[in-house]
């Protein structure tokens, strides 16, 4: 058997280790699931009416429509966090000591991880969209290429903060700790456009709020489904993406490989 055929056994055996232990132990994603999902039904039936008006008006309707992009970032970046304590306990658990004295694609350990990450990130993208649409987020105007590329830019994020979240387990001392490290992935999107504008925060930190990886990648997903003006956001939303994955990659497998030694 060839060293690709190896990597790809290896990686797939691993992955379904992964999936098979999120489902003995649903309670961490659904956890961190329900925060988008109560941050949306707060802001849309709490704050819905009041919070429109800095948009232009349009009442619940309207702003279900503005900050469902960026709950959908939001929850990607809640999934992950699970991935960050799941590398974590594997660290500090022996397990990964074990895999490392057998004949295994060494790799492949964390290519499960990440796999597994971006197929439940995925899914639970689908059912917060499932929420929206149920208290009634609509894309009517949105072609077919247009969600395709809106699927495209939601599936690159993933695996960018996937790498990200799987660096911060890496080097995290224990499961708590990889937790705590890995929030900002779901605080930033709250200092974006998510849920308001940036041009209604102050003029300090406007800049910091634009050009933060969420709002481009949140101003994108607005321009594909809603038809808003994309202007320079497009290039750097998938700038960021893959700088961000580049980055989680290297920081990611040079620590697992500096460990092994």
């Amino acid at each position: 058997m060839s060293s690709v055929s190896l990597a790809v056994r290896d990686s797939n055996t691993m992955l379904r280790r992964n999936l098979l232990h999120a489902r003995r132990y649903p309670s961490l994603t659904l956890n961190l699931l329900l925060t988008p999902i109560m941050l949306l039904l707060l802001f849309v039936y709490i704050f819905g009416d009041t919070m429109s008006a800095g948009i232009g008006g349009g009442g619940r309707s309207a702003y279900i429509a503005y900050i469902m992009p960026g709950l959908l970032l939001m929850t990607i970046g809640s999934t992950v966090i699970g991935t960050a304590v799941s590398v974590s306990n594997d660290m500090t658990e022996g397990i990964i000591a074990r895999f490392r004295t057998m004949a295994i694609h060494r790799p492949s350990i964390l290519v499960g991880h990440v796999a597994g990450s971006v197929l439940q990130s995925i899914l639970s993208v689908v059912l917060v969209g499932a929420v929206g649409v149920a208290i009634g987020f609509r894309s009517t105007d949105a072609t077919a290429l247009e969600w395709l590329a809106a699927f495209g830019l939601l599936a690159l994020f993933t695996l960018a903060l996937t790498w990200i979240a799987v660096g911060m387990g890496l080097v995290s001392p224990n499961a708590e700790a990889a937790s705590n490290n890995a929030m900002p992935l779901i605080l930033l999107p709250l200092l974006s456009s998510a849920f308001v504008p940036v041009d209604s925060m102050p003029g300090w930190f406007q800049p910091i709020a634009e050009y933060q990886p969420f709002t481009p990648a949140i101003e994108t997903l607005r321009g594909l489904l809603l038809g808003t003006e994309i202007g320079h956001n497009g290039w750097l939303a998938v700038v960021w993406c893959l700088a961000l994955t580049v980055l989680g990659y290297f920081w990611s497998t040079s620590t697992f490989n500096r460990d092994a030694k």
